[in-house]
């Protein structure tokens, strides 16, 4: 008889070489590298490098494939209609989802190639800026091929050279956010891949899955609790009415660490260089505190730290970055994982194919 999995908890469904989540130590590793080493000094282009081709750049090779996302950041007119067409009270990632299907890629459907990851890579941060701007009734902005990917890409939001240090900040949360393991938008690319499906085939179908409430959209929601909290004399007694009313926190606990999540930890360290004057980042140092230990008291032994999405929304805010386009930032960074599973599927495909068991009524005759 078939073993039942609920959720698939703990069962394997293939081998990477691409990322590992170690929940109990507190790392993620990317490609051998733990994964605040890997961002340490580089830049988003490097770390799209590492986790496709398994090392990391040297200067030229950098330069070489960096220069081939500049010269694929543009969108063809045909798909400046379409977004212009599409209702304008839609999510910025229901309209990337949608411009992104249409999307014409050079080459066989498969396997699916660099060049055609490259596409996607370079473009997303094109249309969620030309979407953001349109329905915010700005003027247009065109990809400037004389800066990063992530300047670029605020520059795209903006229409106003980022600071350095907005730079940064929203490059280290990138590049800490491309890949993590089997999540459940990554799972989807892959059972798609396994088809023998195209790249856009399976991102989109990542992108669905990434829309869901309990995989994207944490970071907005630590926004709407830092605003609740107030201050930092009112931290105190708003989580003790959150934790006896058996309310989450958002922002605390993971499904696999179990242990202060990694990236957190690395974001944290941004944030506080960016703004340990802001009022938002006091009061999310303060609600850290309170929060682990009242979290302690109340579920002693559940081990719940602050993770990513708790520091993202900090980073978030000091960038300037609406909380409309929070999620579609993380789509931004998780495409480069998505494409390198996709990838890396292809290479020695097999359908992924799993069973049920049924439960309903059986014949009577």
């Amino acid at each position: 008889m078939t073993e039942l999995n609920i959720g698939l908890e703990g069962v394997a469904v293939a081998e990477t070489k691409i990322s590992c989540v170690n929940g109990e130590k507190g790392e993620l590793i990317y490609r051998g590298y733990r994964v605040e080493d890997a961002v340490d000094n580089t830049s988003f282009e490097a770390i799209v490098y590492l986790l496709w081709r398994g090392t990391k750049p040297s200067a030229e090779a950098l330069s070489v494939f960096s220069q081939k996302l500049v010269q694929r950041r543009r969108l063809p007119a045909y798909l400046k209609d379409l977004i212009r067409n599409v209702p304008r009270d839609l999510p910025v990632m229901t309209v990337v989802r949608t411009a992104v299907s249409a999307l014409r890629l050079e080459g066989e459907p498969w396997p699916p190639t660099e060049d055609q990851a490259l596409e996607l890579v370079a473009k997303i941060p094109t249309i969620i800026a030309f979407y953001h701007r349109l329905v915010s009734q700005l003027p247009e902005t065109e990809p400037d091929s004389r800066l990063s990917h992530v300047e670029n890409y605020l520059y795209m939001l903006t229409a106003k050279q980022p600071k350095e240090a907005q730079v940064r900040a929203l490059e280290t949360y990138l590049m800490l956010s491309a890949d993590h393991d089997m999540n459940a938008s990554t799972f989807t690319a892959r059972v798609v891949a396994s088809t023998q499906s195209d790249i856009i085939s399976s991102v989109v179908a990542a992108m669905g899955a990434l829309i869901g409430p309990l995989h994207g959209g944490a970071p907005s929601k630590v926004d709407d609790m830092l605003d609740a909290v107030g201050t930092e004399a009112n931290a105190e007694a708003w989580v003790r009415a959150q934790l006896e009313q058996g309310h989450k926190l958002m922002g605390f606990g993971h499904r696999v660490y179990k242990t202060y999540d990694p990236r957190a930890t690395a974001l944290k360290k941004i944030a506080q260089k960016f703004s340990e004057h802001d009022h938002y980042f006091k009061l999310s140092l303060c609600l850290e505190k309170v929060a682990i230990r009242l979290l302690e008291e109340y579920k002693p032994g559940r081990s719940l730290y602050p993770n990513l999405e708790f520091w993202a929304a900090g980073v978030f805010r000091s960038i300037d970055l609406p909380p409309s386009l929070y999620t579609p930032s993380f789509c931004v960074a998780r495409v480069a994982g998505w494409s390198a599973h996709v990838m890396e599927q292809a290479q020695n495909n097999r359908l992924i194919r799993p069973s049920c068991i049924y439960v309903g009524p059986v014949p009577t005759h």
